[in-house]
């Protein structure tokens, strides 16, 4: 099979710098980063199942996730020298975990999908794929807090991707535990399900800390999570406003299409960004003796920060109501911030890590099985979201169009394998 595989020497054609003078020095690096990254489209021999419970997916569509992005541009938007996560994880890889594929073998043991089906992936390398009986996080559907991580039949890797065993969409095939394959209905297609995995995430982060009827709530961020969270908000709660803050013109229009009931460009200056958001709230402005204004009281209720970075963090606080809570799905380098607000306003700032089984309208299942009732209901439309696509080989063409948003309008990319 094909495969780009992340780990290894780059293409001897590699072509360099692809940068030009309109591109600003955040792209300009970006590409920089993309020229000699790790990476290459190599031949690989077709998957067999990891376990007898195991089955090989063909794959259809594959989005590319912010973290795979991340990680193919070398850039976590500052030093992350000491990146923990790396104690889970195995080379080389093949990234790729947002897939939706069409069932190609199945193991002895396999249950509950057939040679053919139509399916999309849950990714999680937990205890299940590898063999193990369930830690009390699987037990509880937590499986984003699986003990099990760097055991078991498999090699380290949180999920599918990040595990040298545990390749992912970025090829033409791929293993999959019985469990991580979720049949797909007819009528939903491949282009709707592609985005199951990005909504999942955000609905995690809202389910675990939910906004109180007729809050004011922040969505920082309108990438695939940012989008996502907002049609989450307006759908789940209705009487919440919403206020987005969004870096580029498509993520703007996309937002509002979403229904978020104000719309801010991340590029305006901080200050300006603080004042907008405390009158959008109701927030009353003190000013300090430097820097920037904070609005006490304020009355943001809930943070949804799908960036992470130390501005972000450090705004939301200064305008967030007391004891408000921002939950952070945004993966970002660390750096310092003025966090005084932090203590003096009592909030909370809480990790949400993707998705797992989530309890929504007083029923329990699987994130990306709400996701299909959502869209069967026609409660929840994502798809404008759905950006631009391109074959395998064309995937320096994809990232360079991720890397120029601001120009591109790309939001969500994925590889069309079809």
């Amino acid at each position: 099979m094909r495969a780009l595989v992340f780990g290894v020497s780059p293409d001897d054609a590699a072509p360099g710098d692809a940068s030009d003078e309109r591109d600003d020095e955040h792209t300009q690096r970006l590409l920089r980063h993309l020229a000699k990254t790790p990476m290459a489209l190599q031949d690989l021999a077709d998957p067999e199942p990891l376990g007898p419970d195991w089955v090989v997916l063909r794959t259809r569509l594959t989005g590319i996730c912010g973290s795979d992005a991340k990680q193919v541009f070398m850039d976590a938007g500052g030093d992350a020298s000491d990146f923990a996560m790396t104690a889970f994880i195995s080379f080389p890889q093949v990234l790729g975990h947002e897939v939706v594929g069409t069932v190609e073998r199945v193991g002895p043991e396999a249950r509950g999908v057939e040679p053919g089906q139509r399916v999309v992936l849950q990714c999680w390398l937990s205890c299940a794929p590898r063999g193990i009986a369930p830690c009390p996080p699987c037990a509880a559907g937590d499986y984003s807090q699986c003990w099990s991580f760097t055991d078991g039949r498999i090699t380290p890797g949180i999920h599918v991707g990040n595990s040298s065993d545990g390749t992912g969409g970025f090829a033409e095939l791929l293993p999959a535990h019985d469990s991580m394959a979720i049949p797909l209905p007819d009528e939903i297609s491949d282009e709707v399900a592609v985005l199951a995995d990005p909504f999942a995430v955000a609905l995690h982060s809202i389910t675990r800390a939910p906004p109180p009827d007729h809050g004011k709530v922040v969505v920082w961020g309108a990438g695939a999570l940012g989008t996502s969270a907002t049609a989450i908000l307006r759908a789940l709660y209705p009487t919440v406003e919403v206020a987005m803050v969004a870096r580029t013109p498509a993520q703007q229009h996309v937002a509002q299409r979403m229904g978020a009931h104000v719309v801010i460009p991340s590029e305006q200056a901080d200050e300006t960004i603080v004042r907008t958001l405390a009158e959008f709230s109701g927030g009353v402005l003190r000013r300090p003796w430097q820097g920037l204004p904070i609005a006490h009281p304020g009355f943001v209720d809930r943070c949804y920060d799908t960036i992470g970075s130390p501005q972000t963090l450090e705004l939301a606080l200064r305008v967030m109501a007391t004891r408000g809570v921002i939950s952070v799905t945004g993966v970002h380098a660390a750096g310092r911030f003025e966090w005084s607000p932090w203590y003096f306003k009592e909030v909370s700032i809480v990790g949400s890590n993707a998705f797992g089984v989530e309890e929504v309208d007083g029923v329990r299942k699987h994130a990306i099985e709400h996701y299909l009732d959502f869209v069967r209901d026609g409660r929840i439309d994502i798809s404008p979201m759905l950006t631009h696509t391109f074959r395998l080989d064309e995937w320096r063409d994809a990232f360079t169009t991720l890397a120029r948003q601001d120009r591109t309008g790309a939001i969500k990319v994925a590889f069309d394998f079809r």
